[in-house]
């Protein structure tokens, strides 16, 4: 099948664009996402650099590309060579592999790679090398987590709350200890004067809550409505857990607990407030398609992760790493672990640590597999007679399928929080009203949602980015928001990271001495994919599967230091309000200014992970050592 890249239409002010169109099947694939095809060319792989990404020295179709030198990384401040980095490192994952890497259809689906199954039943994850050609575990989307392992939500404003779970009865009330000391079952929440939350118990009687007497020491599996605030005006309060996960700082402000009322979610802070969230949160959105096909997610390690995990964890790597590799010497550190404990020779090392997370769909109900990523997995079954409740058979099919997003996250030199880049299908989602500079003026491009969508209805219309199914009594399936289990029309708000309100990275400027602003950065990131498909084009190699993923940004922080917030409050730079339209599609916030999460608002805390899933990498601290 023969790709071809053509001038399709003018849309906003006099803004050209590049789609992509199957001339076998005379259809648009990007009935999906277009590009501006006269953005200003701020960021570019020259044309002799981009060769040497193949390993024939040509672009090619269907050629091998080389993993980028990470210990080599320039460490700029300029943004592009981080983008530059992200789509060598896509190209090479998405790769045909060759036989260095022992079979295997894409080079991430390799034994130079692990899978990493979803925690068990006491948090703790495994590697399982993979068999070439197959990946074991695709789980659905869990809960996103944050920065201390907990459930992360939206609040109205699109800020990120945390979310904390209160004790529960022997039938599954939620429960409050009232000023008798007592635990009571809470049947019906109100919201009273103020916003403030009257709980109610099984006979409709108001519930009186406690106020916490100064210098208390308080479980934190039993903070009510008040306590947090109390521990606000006096941090002299102690904590006491039996989960040590929430003792790190967690920010009352931005803390909440869920309540489960008669099927509807009730969020209250910790000064005793209804708190109202984005529409639709709950505990665990479950993504379908338009033609009801749920998406499945896959967490992939490379070899170099796992040996640098397990001789961190286990003292075989002296001293103790306390952040993720960036260095040649950090590399042979851990190739030298590797080889003492019958390791492999690292087919590719320069990589340094790789962390993959994918989404995927089955690939035989697509109208065009062939136009995506493929690999071979096993997926959990479900009955699905009912449209209101899923049932988890217990048992699981081997099936194609379809990549529609992958997260690549590296470290690299000068960079240990790692850079966090995210690519998706172009025909996954519609995108929001966005604008980029051409050689002339500030165009914007105006929001449209007709054409044919993997996961939104031909025209569909707000509201977006609400669930029709969760996750919350796993493994089963359950409606949600009112909706049958169906699929939602999702939309991608901020389509490169940046909202318009707030421009997102103190390099990104429309002149040398101009301010920064969010067209500048969205200029970078959609010349630098231009360029690329341009490139490959030329070469002949437009009907690579490759060509039909757009990179929507990458975001690190400015110094390599841990992450804190985004830009222009905190470190977090790059595109610095990053989504994945299948990965954060109800974490995006309410509309395309800046707001909603950025991959580094969850992975924050020390320079590894935690051992609850929290900090920097959610999976390094529950994942057992190889050996």
């Amino acid at each position: 099948m023969r790709v071809s890249i053509e001038t399709s239409m003018r849309v906003g002010r006099g803004a050209a664009f590049a789609s992509i169109f199957f001339a076998a099947a005379g259809i648009p694939l990007a009935n999906a996402q277009i590009l501006p095809s006269d953005a200003k060319q701020t960021c570019t792989v020259p044309a002799a650099t981009f060769a040497t990404w193949f390993q024939s020295g040509s672009p090619a179709l269907n050629g091998v590309v080389n993993p980028a030198n990470s210990g080599l990384f320039p460490n700029p401040i300029d943004n592009c060579p981080f983008y530059q980095w992200s789509e060598q490192m896509f190209m090479w994952l998405t790769s045909p592999a060759p036989s260095i890497y022992g079979g295997g259809s894409r080079v991430f689906d390799t034994d130079v790679f692990y899978d990493v199954s979803p925690p068990d039943a006491s948090g703790q994850r495994q590697f399982l090398p993979h068999a070439p050609g197959l990946i074991r575990f695709f789980p659905l989307r869990a809960a996103q987590v944050g920065p201390h392992g907990l459930q992360v939500l939206l609040d109205k404003a699109g800020n990120m709350l945390e979310v904390v779970h209160p004790l529960l009865s022997a039938t599954g009330k939620p429960l409050i200890r009232n000023t008798a000391g007592r635990l009571v079952e809470v049947s019906n929440i109100k919201v009273g004067r103020a916003g403030k939350a009257i709980f109610l118990d099984k006979a409709e009687r108001v519930i009186r809550v406690p106020e916490v007497e100064r210098g208390k020491t308080v479980p934190v599996e039993r903070i009510l409505p008040g306590i947090m605030a109390e521990m606000v005006r006096n941090p002299a309060i102690a904590i006491v857990t039996t989960n040590p996960r929430l003792l790190a700082g967690l920010n009352p402000a931005r803390t909440v607990q869920n309540f489960l009322i008669n099927g509807i979610h009730i969020f209250v802070n910790f000064s005793g407030n209804v708190v109202e969230v984005e529409q639709g949160q709950a505990d665990g959105s479950v993504l379908l398609t338009q033609s009801g096909q749920l998406v499945y997610f896959a967490a992939i390690v490379n070899d170099v992760y796992a040996y640098f995990l397990t001789g961190t964890k286990d003292g075989g790597i002296t001293p103790a790493p306390t952040s993720f590799p960036t260095t040649q010497s950090a590399l042979t550190q851990i190739q030298s672990f590797a080889t003492a404990h019958g390791g492999p020779t690292f087919t590719d090392g320069v990589a340094l640590t790789m962390e993959l997370k994918t989404a995927w769909v089955e690939a035989s109900t697509l109208t065009d597999p062939s136009s995506y990523v493929t690999t071979t997995g096993q997926i959990p079954v479900y009955i699905t007679s009912n449209q209101n409740l899923w049932v988890a058979t217990g048992t699981t099919k081997t099936v194609q399928l379809a990549l529609v997003g992958m997260h690549v996250v590296g470290s690299v030199n000068g960079h240990p929080e790692m850079i966090w880049a995210t690519f998706e299908h172009v025909g996954n989602t519609p995108l929001g009203t966005f604008n980029y500079d051409n050689a002339s003026s500030t165009q914007t491009v105006t929001q449209t949602t007709t054409g044919t969508w993997l996961f939104a209805a031909n025209g569909a219309a707000a509201p977006f980015n609400t669930p029709h199914a969760d996750f919350i009594v796993a493994p089963n399936i359950e409606r949600a928001n009112g909706f049958p289990i169906s699929g939602s029309n999702t939309l991608r708000w901020k389509p490169f990271g940046g909202g318009f309100n707030q421009a997102p990275n103190p390099l990104a400027k429309s002149t040398p001495l101009g301010p920064p602003t969010t067209s500048a950065s969205n200029t970078q990131v959609i010349s630098i994919n231009n360029n690329i498909q341009g490139m490959m084009a030329s070469a002949g190699a437009g009907a690579d599967v490759r060509n039909n993923y757009i990179m929507s940004g990458a975001t690190w922080t400015a110094g390599g230091v841990p992450p804190t917030t985004p830009f222009p409050g905190g470190n977090e730079v790059g595109t610095s309000r990053l989504t994945n339209s299948t990965m954060e599609t109800y974490q995006q916030g309410p509309d395309n200014n800046a707001n909603g999460f950025n991959c580094l608002d969850c992975h924050q805390g020390n320079m590894l992970g935690d051992t609850f899933g929290g900090g920097l990498s959610h999976i390094f601290g529950t994942l057992k050592v190889l050996f």
